[in-house]
């Protein structure tokens, strides 16, 4: 326990939504359920719409309960941000948590951290969820450069991050595992969802959830589907694949190879943003969860996974591997169509219920209070 008590996260939350909006929001109950008076600062204008690939950058859901937020920064306006780290500066909070996720963000969150330093008493931790960007761009390193220098230590979540870290830094850093998304409701019965989501009841369901970019090749796992077609009848005949998110990029090249494969009696596309009210929904009625990502550093699926009892299959890469062991809790498999799909027929060859009861002690270790004490231990340190 630190003396004061004040925990101050920087970055998205309500009235934003996604996987970090989330992400903060339990946090802060984490710290606060840990004795520490926790806000959040969050964005005012967090990209301008022409630069965001979703529908919407706001939620639909109400406003979370008992958490104090306050919607300040302006991504792209260089006088908020010295209006917002002066306001900050002068409340001196014992730590500031900020997350970063994509330079973009690094001129406005480098500048406030800037300002707060001048306290002389806030500790800055970054909890870094992406330090090189899945698509790169010439102004990554420059701002990425900019954005480290005022951080007291980092928190990792994966060896790809910190070792993309260890390029632009030698400041003390962790890693842990990605905490459980438990916020998003109690588990409800598989029939239960799959009646609620309008999916058959008799079919295996295997789920693909998130966002769709390039990286997490949703394509690859239709070119598996399609040799599951050619070599295993009964199987595909028998098995609903979920695509429950928002295309971020051009959903033609999907749409273009369910339709060239004759895909669609096994596909069912669920593409639009799934708010956090409807998220129990998919994941209590999968079989399984699928990540076929072509290169990835960690991902919010498998701690939700993991949080509803759900076996994975993931591709060999970033961190995907590390947090589902192969044979216990899922199988991995390399990013290549005809891997993933011999993969999805050695799982449903196999008892799940195997899968299930390792994922109940697995989890274990994906807890919210081993983030909170690693954070406090970090700045005790410093």
């Amino acid at each position: 326990m630190l003396p004061n008590k004040s925990i101050l996260i920087i970055g998205p939350a309500y009235p934003l939504r996604g996987g970090l909006a989330s992400f903060n929001e339990r946090m802060a109950k984490a710290f606060t359920a840990n004795g520490y008076h926790t806000s959040i600062v969050t964005f005012s204008l967090q990209y301008p719409n022409f630069l965001f690939p979703g529908t919407t950058q706001y939620s639909t859901d109400p406003k979370p309960k008992d958490l104090d937020i306050t919607v300040a920064i302006n991504s792209i306006n260089p006088f908020n941000w010295y209006k917002v780290g002066k306001a900050l500066q002068k409340q001196k909070p014992t730590i500031v948590i900020v997350r970063y996720w994509m330079p973009f963000v690094a001129p406005a969150l480098g500048t406030i951290l800037r300002s707060i330093k001048k306290n002389k008493h806030t500790k800055i931790i970054c909890i870094a969820d992406n330090i090189i960007p899945h698509e790169q761009k010439f102004i990554d390193k420059p701002f990425t450069q900019y954005f480290v220098k005022p951080i007291d230590a980092f928190v990792t979540m994966s060896e790809k991050v910190m070792t993309d870290l260890r390029k632009f830094t030698t400041t003390k850093a962790i890693q842990i595992v990605h905490p459980l998304y438990d916020n998003f409701g109690e588990a409800v019965p598989q029939i239960q969802a799959q009646q609620h989501l309008q999916l058959s009841t008799t079919k295996k369901t295997m789920l693909f959830f998130g966002f769709i970019r390039h990286y997490k090749g949703l394509d690859i796992l239709l070119e598996a589907l399609y040799m599951l077609k050619q070599t295993n009848t009964n199987l595909y005949h028998n098995l609903q694949v979920v695509i429950a998110g928002e295309y971020y990029e051009d959903a033609k090249k999907y749409t273009d190879l369910i339709t060239k494969y004759e895909l669609h009696n096994c596909v069912i596309e669920k593409t639009n943003f799934i708010p956090d009210s409807e998220v129990k929904y998919y994941l209590c009625a999968a079989d399984v969860v699928i990540q076929p990502y072509r290169n990835a550093t960690q991902s919010g699926v498998t701690p939700l996974a993991y949080h509803y009892n759900k076996p994975m299959i993931v591709t060999n890469v970033g961190a995907l591997a590390n947090n589902v062991p192969h044979g216990i809790v899922g199988l991995v498999c390399q990013p290549n169509a005809t891997d993933i799909a011999a993969t999805i027929t050695t799982f449903f060859n196999t008892n799940t219920n195997i899968y299930i009861e390792n994922i109940k002690e697995e989890k274990k270790k994906y807890s919210w209070d081993n983030l909170v004490n690693s954070i406090v231990n970090l700045c005790n340190d410093n």
